[in-house]
């Protein structure tokens, strides 16, 4: 009975070295998986502990940088403008 299995898997080597690359694969997948749904239970605890205030805060955060990101650009487009007319008027015709 062993000599036939042995004998089975030298004739098949081929066929024994695929099915065995395929476990391999198929447990690597599982893996990934278990790590990615790890990871997004890890995020939604976090989320679930912080609650809204620390989201409401962030985006407060965000608001404020937005705001002065708005003001800088308004006082640069400001000063383009005086540029411009600035040489516009000294600008011989």
């Amino acid at each position: 009975m062993v000599d036939q299995a042995r004998s089975w898997i030298k004739e098949n080597s081929s066929l024994v070295l695929f099915l065995i690359a395929q476990v391999i694969a198929i447990g690597a997948a599982a893996a990934t998986i278990i790590a990615y749904s790890v990871r997004l239970e890890t995020r939604v605890h976090i989320m679930e502990t912080r609650g809204a205030e620390y989201t409401v805060a962030r985006m407060n955060a965000f608001d404020q940088r937005i705001t002065v990101l708005e003001q800088k650009i308004d006082k640069n487009a400001a000063s383009i403008e005086r540029i411009i007319q600035q040489y516009f008027k000294d600008r011989p015709k």
